[in-house]
Order: C-alpha cells, then structure tokens, then sequence
C-alpha cells in the first residue's frame, strides 16, 4: 500500500521555477557519457492514445518543450504502448538497449513494473514515474494528489445533486485495477460519497475502456432499473462519454455525470450539460516538473529540494512532486480550461456549441 507524506512548500507555480532555475543552476550540458547521444537522450513512455487523448496532444509536446528549453542537445525518445503493457515493456528494454540513462515511465500496468526498475537500476539508468507510481525503487514521482481527485469528483457528484444526495443512489464506474491511481480516486470518491449519499448501488472497474464502461453501465441499468439510481460516478471522461451513451440510449434523464482529464469533448458535455463536471488538470506544470526533474537527473543533481511530499511504496519513500486538481462546471469553464490556457474559447466553441458557449460566458 502507498503512502503519502507531505511537507510545507511553495506552490505550484514557485515550485516549477525552482525546478527549472535548478535544472538550469549547473550549465546547460547533460552529464557526460561515453555514449554521446545515449547520454542526452531521456526516454518518454506514455500509455494510451486510444481511451485518453491527453498524452498525445499535451503531456509529450509540453515535456519534450521542458527538455529542450533545460538542456542544450538533449532530446526526448518516445513511444506510446497505447493499453498494451507488453508492448510498453519492450519499449522500455529498448531504451535500455541504446543506454538512455533516464525515463520517464508512465506505466499502463504499475504492477508489473519493479523489475525493470531493477534491471534499469544495474545499468545505472533512473526512472522517474510520471502520473502513476511504478512500482520498484524509481528515482522520482511525478503526478497529481490522486486521492484528492477522487475527493474533488465525490463533491461535485454531491454538489450536482444537490438537496436529492441523502436519497441518492450512485453507480461508480471506477479505473483499471493494474493502475494505482484508479485506487487513489476511488478511496477518495468514497471518502467523500460514503455516508452522505443514501448508497452505492453498483460498483465495476470500466478498466478506463469506453467500451468496458458502456457495457457496465447497462449492467448497472438492468440490475438496478432505470429509475433505480440518482447519479453516476466515471473516473474519466473517456468513461464518462459511453455513460452517458448508455443513459441516452436507455432514455434515462437528469442523472449527473461526472468524469476527469478535462478532454475537449467533455468540456463540451459540461457546456451543453450533458456531462455535469470533469476536473482538470493543469498539464504544464505536471509536464514541466517531470522534465526538469529529469534533466536534473541526468545532470547527476540531487532531486529532493524539488519533492514537496514522499509516497513510500515497497518500503522505500520516493521524493514525490504531487499537484492539486480543479473542478470545472459549466460556470467554470472560462475561467478554469480558457483561462489556464488549455484551450482557446475558438477550438471549444465551434458551430454546434456556439450558443451553449455564450450562455457560459465563454469567450
């Protein structure tokens, strides 16, 4: 089990300038190796395109950005396994194979991943887990305070049902098993859910597969009767659309739903209120620490200034850098996606949504 400590620090925004003021304290040039190009290289392994577009479009532009901008010559190396942990593993012995000395892994399965830890460890390679905690002795730990995404999902939950919660019954469509951070929302959906809403009615792993979740929100369906539950818990938005796909379909109105990644489709759902919440996530400075930590690393420089908590996972406590989520409602949009900057109000509000846009005061 995972545990997390945190210590007293400076925000988000102070701690990505100490990150990048330190990454930059000690030359621009990565340690040296007799590999040359090995030794400026930083692996990148990311696990999905399908079921989440978020680390195609803006965790891999934005760290390759953090690198560039860090360590003259230095180059990302990067592959997605896209779900497949057998694929991400031979991507990973890959990197090892051309003596990459750094990797930022985002594991699809975290519970397979301590061996390779291990075996990058022998070859003086370091590994940094970047948005979910690889198991084994990694360098460094990169994401968002998952238990208190989960959390901020419960409350939202509660907030769109609003006096109907103490009567509500709630279905969780919840993450994969193989991924510790799906455990993390859960606990943390829990913690805010249970006891202040009447039940939950059904509780499945949508494996964060679209297609998993429809099928298990149909389940829920005719287990429970359409009329049977108040609102429904996703994990993600990528869920959360074949949700409410399964709800549409079943002619089932008026049922929160709620999701996470603050993906362009659903901020639209938010808009027209087919979706009542995501949560965001503020890629840049997520991106932003995991490559400079990373630079850092390949510099040989001591990592622990930028860690504000430590997670011990396998018995070892891991310098972590873990980040605060935002809730965004329809209210929220403008300022929360448009305003941070993840979207432009022009790439949301397209002709279909143009109308829902102006209602929401987004512009």
């Amino acid at each position: 089990m995972n545990r997390t400590t945190r210590r007293a620090g400076a925000g988000t925004a102070t701690l990505a300038l100490a990150l990048a003021l330190a990454a930059c304290g000690q030359g621009d040039g990565a340690a040296p190796h007799s590999d040359g190009v090995a030794g400026k290289t930083i692996g990148l392994l990311l696990p999905e395109k399908t079921s989440s577009t978020r680390y195609e479009a803006f965790d891999k532009p934005l760290i390759e950005a953090t690198v560039e901008s860090l360590c003259t010559g230095c180059v990302v190396d990067y592959a997605n396994a896209d779900g497949d942990e057998t694929v991400q593993k031979r991507q990973f012995d890959d990197l090892l194979a051309k003596g990459v000395k750094v990797v930022l892994l985002d594991p699809v399965n975290a519970k397979v991943t301590a061996p390779w830890v291990e075996a990058a460890a022998a070859k003086g390679v370091k590994v940094v887990a970047y948005d979910r905690l690889a198991e084994g002795k990694v360098a460094a730990y990169v994401s968002f305070d998952n238990q208190r995404t989960g959390e901020i999902q419960g409350q939202a939950l509660l907030d769109a049902l609003g006096p109907k919660a103490a009567a509500a019954t709630v279905v969780m469509i919840n993450g994969a098993e193989s991924d510790p951070n799906a455990a993390m929302f859960k606990a943390g959906a829990h913690r805010s859910l249970d006891g202040r809403v009447k039940k939950i009615g059904y509780e499945q792993s949508g494996e964060w597969k679209p297609e998993v979740a429809l099928a298990k929100t149909n389940e829920a369906i005719q287990a429970l009767g359409k009329d049977g539950f108040q609102a429904v818990y996703a994990a993600n938005d990528g869920m959360a659309a074949s949700v409410i796909e399964a709800l549409k379909a079943a002619g089932i109105k008026n049922v929160p739903v709620g999701g996470q990644d603050a993906s362009i489709d659903a901020v639209r759902r938010v808009l027209t209120g087919e979706q009542s919440f995501t949560v965001y996530k503020p890629y840049k400075p997520e991106a932003d620490a995991a490559g400079s930590i990373a630079v850092q690393l390949l510099k040989g420089m001591d990592i622990n200034a930028a860690a504000n908590a430590g997670v011990d996972s396998g018995g070892q406590r891991i310098p972590s850098l873990l980040l605060t989520p935002i809730v965004v409602t329809k209210a929220k949009v403008q300022a929360t996606v448009v305003g941070g900057g993840l979207y432009k109000a022009a790439d949301i509000c397209t002709a279909p949504f143009a109308d829902a846009c102006a209602a929401a005061g987004v512009k």
